[in-house]
């Protein structure tokens, strides 16, 4: 039986390639394409606008026309996130959030869907590889005490948002395995006089250019020696794959609110 999904955001850079894979997967479905109220996509085939075969489905700003024929959602837009995932789950789908800049307010509200019912994954990162990196992060973060720890993420010139969903999530995870606090201890950039780095400070830097996909290194070093663990994506292919992968966790998990650790038994 083949999962019926609606795509927000499904004349984006992203939208476009799970529009795409979605169609050629044998399990899966294609039931509505959204994108933002005077979009100039709207009415336009989201398989033709996907540079694939006609998909027989337009590109519409009306979610709630094709929530009653959709089985499961994935919303990777930053405009109406938590309205469109709140309507899903009312309408009794499951939804992938792949938003990266989701405040801390907008998760908790995340939370609170899954707990009223909801079966959600959210995460700021659907790669397989870059969920491996968090986990690795993890580990030598605990296992290289006393180790100076830089974060560098990299992005094409027409990301928003800075630093990455990714690079906050590593960020975040460092911190919970070292008994760090993410607010005081994370350092945004450095310009001036600002002294020798603390010993608890996670430095934290984005660069932007060009067409990267996305570049996330984290720098464990010390006197006499550095670690570096890096994650190079070259396709957004590599986050639809795993968005799909999220989709069929979904369908057969309990009500709860997920990541990617979840989805690939990681925990």
């Amino acid at each position: 039986m083949s999962i019926k999904v609606t795509v927000i955001g499904a004349a984006g850079r992203m939208g476009r390639r799970l529009v795409a894979h979605i169609l050629e997967a044998s399990d899966m479905q294609l039931a509505g394409a959204i994108e933002y109220a005077g979009s100039p996509f709207i009415g336009q085939d989201a398989g033709v606008l996907a540079g694939v075969q006609p998909a027989g489905v337009a590109i519409s700003s009306d979610l709630a026309a094709v929530l009653d024929v959709s089985d499961a959602v994935i919303d990777f837009a930053t405009g109406h996130v938590i309205e469109d995932v709140t309507a899903a789950v009312k309408a009794g789908c499951s939804a992938v959030v792949g938003t990266t800049a989701l405040t801390a307010e907008m998760k908790s509200q995340l939370a609170g869907l899954s707990a009223d019912g909801g079966r959600l994954v959210v995460a700021s990162n659907m790669s397989v590889g870059v969920n491996l990196l968090f986990k690795l992060a993890a580990e030598a973060a605990r296992l290289l005490d006393g180790y100076d720890i830089e974060i560098v993420e990299m992005h094409h010139n027409q990301k928003k948002d800075a630093p990455s969903g990714t690079a906050v999530r590593l960020a975040e995870i460092i911190c919970e395995s070292t008994g760090r606090d993410y607010d005081t201890d994370v350092r945004h950039g450095r310009e001036g006089m600002v002294g020798a780095r603390t010993a608890r400070e996670i430095g934290m830097h984005a660069l932007r250019g060009g067409d990267v996909v996305g570049d996330h290194t984290v720098v464990f070093a010390v006197g006499g020696e550095r670690v570096e663990l890096t994650h190079k994506a070259s396709s957004r292919d590599t986050f639809v794959m795993g968005a799909l992968r999220a989709v069929r966790f979904l369908a057969a998990a309990k009500p709860g609110l997920y990541d990617m650790q979840d989805v690939l038994g990681l925990k």
